[in-house]
């Protein structure tokens, strides 16, 4: 049977109705019966099989519609037809004359899809830091926490109770269960160890992540005086904490006006709206850096020449600060945290000549003091770069001066004459930037004027391996990459930073990018070595993201970075040895030269030609007398 056949026996009743799993015909004359495999109908009025009706009207009325259950719901097949119309909408022509043409009609058309730009501010989330102060609670009332003895009496009695024994026992269990499948599976594995990206064929690129702005720049603004520069940067020791510590100062000489801001302050990059800390000096701070053991803790050198440090747990105000009679007499330019079993260590240099040791423990006076001067010199020079890498050495450091001087020095020399090693000169100025290479602290990187420089910690070496090309702008900053052994970054008065990788090419930058408008003073780079911190004249500090390549060491990177610094090295060393050499050569030439040259003097040689004529008229004379007798 069809689909048609069904429904024309029960036209009230739709298909799927029909159709269902047990089916109930509701039909009048009919009588109501549930089906179930297949479908019957029987009239109503036939009560007995052999009933015969007197009338046609009621003859006995029998079908029977017979299908498998599974054929029950089954889907319509549809078949394509002919078209059919439905409605036939002619034009109007009494609303055609309530239309002008218009003449001439312009229409611009292009063979690519029209697109449209919709700007949108997105909900900027604000975030807050807050601080909670823990208490040990949770004692019983007769037990006093502050007693080692009431607390270790009730815990040997809560150890001997049933159900702490039996909880621990239970809770121990679970995690014995948790432990083995931890030894079982290490979540930690890293598959694909030692296998090197090559991004030679990447471009480098840099993109800015964020822009921290001088929060007090407004004020300087609308009260004249000019902006506060960004005069130092440092990013927090631990690689997961993306927060910078910026000095905010005006370096140049007498010209601070009275009532600028001192207020220098903590970024955190997710947050670039609000700083996170505040520190509150009596003079404007010129360097600051985190304690390396205690991250709370930030170290900081003042416009006075004062060293304090503050406490981010404990406000805005420093927690200590070193007298200002028996601090550096000029600003501290640059600071340094010392490695050390307390980790409170640090030293200070300035421009007064003086380099100064501290233990914040106890500031009253300084630990030690050394001034920096030459080996038999007693003329101090100014330091205002301080270099301090604890793989060269605990007690080494290196010190640059204004006058372009690198001194070499060790703390704990057995006489105090010599702790300063030795001395490098080769820039024309002060220097601006002084730092070890991190996979090989036998080489450093100096820049000052308009050059980079390379050296190598030799004292049978006293040139640069590496010269960068004289730059047409002042550099005034830079460092080595903490993940690159072969890429250093330079910036320079003009706005714009140069990203120098060794490993490709030593003639040209790498990667020249224009950073601000405003000249650069400070740069600094995250430990993850992908992220770097730029700080402007203007008081703005830019975070920059650096590309894949720029940030993953390349393969055999290292090897041949040393390589190439030996071959340099050997290089200079043979220059040296062939210019000593020839000095040597022209001392005896000139030696030879001297002893051969007459250097009588015309009145000698008059007077040795008159001695001469008259001995020889003498024995002449002599002569004629023996001959006469």
């Amino acid at each position: 049977q069809d689909r048609n056949s069904c429904c024309d026996l029960h036209p009230a009743r739709s298909y799927a109705e029909v159709c269902s799993d047990r089916i109930l015909l509701p039909l009048t004359p009919w009588r109501r019966r549930s089906v179930s495999k297949r479908a019957r109908w029987e009239p109503t009025h036939r009560r007995h099989r052999g009933h015969q009706p007197a009338d046609s009207a009621g003859m006995e009325i029998y079908h029977q519609y017979v299908r498998l259950r599974k054929q029950f719901g089954r889907h319509p097949k549809f078949v394509d037809e002919g078209a059919e119309m439905f409605a036939d909408i002619r034009p109007n022509e009494e609303h055609a004359k309530g239309y002008i043409d218009r003449n001439p009609v312009i229409t611009d058309t292009q063979c690519v899809p029209e697109m449209s730009e919709h700007d949108a501010n997105t909900i900027a989330v604000i975030l807050a830091s807050k601080a909670m102060n823990h208490e040990e609670g949770g004692w019983p009332k007769d037990v006093d926490h502050t007693e080692a003895e009431h607390t270790i009496r009730y815990r040997k009695k809560v150890e001997k109770d049933e159900d702490y024994i039996r909880t621990v026992a239970a809770l121990g269990a679970a995690v014995e269960e948790i432990v083995k499948q931890n030894n079982v599976v290490d979540i930690y594995e890293e598959f694909f160890t030692g296998v090197a990206t090559d991004h030679s064929a990447e471009v480098p690129n840099v993109k800015t992540i964020t822009v921290f702005k001088d929060p007090h720049a407004a004020q300087a603004a609308a009260t004249g005086y000019p902006p506060r520069s960004a005069a130092h940067v440092s990013w927090h020791p631990d690689t997961s904490m993306h927060k910078v510590v910026v000095s905010y100062s005006i370096m140049q000489f007498q010209q601070q006006p009275a009532n600028m801001p001192l207020k220098s302050f903590v970024w955190d990059v997710n947050n670039p709206n609000t700083p996170e800390f505040e520190m509150s000096p009596n003079s404007q701070i010129c360097c600051s850096k985190f304690n390396l053991k205690d991250h709370n803790i930030i170290g900081a050198g003042q416009y006075n020449g004062q060293f304090t440090f503050y406490d981010l747990r404990k406000g805005s105000s420093a927690v200590d600060a070193s007298p200002i009679d028996l601090s550096h007499r000029d600003p501290v330019y640059d600071m340094a945290w010392l490695q050390s079993k307390t980790g409170t260590e640090a030293m200070t240099v300035s421009t007064d000549g003086q380099v100064l040791w501290w233990d914040i423990r106890k500031l009253s006076e300084s630990v030690e003091s050394m001034p920096l001067r030459e080996k038999g010199s007693e003329t101090n020079l100014g330091g205002v770069i301080l270099e301090y890498d604890s793989n060269a050495g605990p007690t080494n450091f290196m010190v640059g001066s204004e006058q372009g001087h690198i001194f070499s020095c060790n703390r704990k020399a057995k006489n105090p004459a010599d702790r300063v090693k030795y001395v490098l000169s080769g820039h024309h100025g002060p220097l601006s930037g002084l730092r070890r290479n991190p996979f090989n602290s036998k080489y450093f990187l100096s820049i000052g004027d308009w050059t980079a420089r390379v050296w190598t910690d030799d004292t049978a070496v006293k040139t640069p391996i590496l010269t960068t090309r004289y730059h047409n702008t002042y550099l005034t900053g830079g460092t080595w990459s903490p993940t690159r052994p072969g890429v250093f970054y330079t910036i320079k008065m003009d706005g714009a930073m140069d990203v120098w990788d060794l490993y490709y090419k030593h003639n040209e930058p790498t990667l020249t990018v224009q950073v601000a408008d405003s000249p650069l003073t400070t740069f600094a780079v995250h430990d993850s070595g992908a992220v770097v911190a730029v700080g402007t004249a203007d008081g703005s500090v830019n975070v920059l993201q650096m590309s894949a390549g720029l940030s993953e060491m390349a393969l055999n990177e290292k090897v041949a970075i040393n390589n190439m610094f030996d071959r340099e090295t050997a290089r200079e060393k043979n220059l040296e040895k062939a210019i000593k050499e020839a000095k040597v050569k022209a001392r005896k030439e000139a030696a030879r030269k001297d002893e051969l040259a007459d250097n009588v003097t015309p009145e000698e040689l008059q007077k040795i030609e008159d001695d001469f004529m008259r001995e020889t008229a003498g024995a002449e004379a002599n002569g004629n007398g023996h001959g006469g007798a």
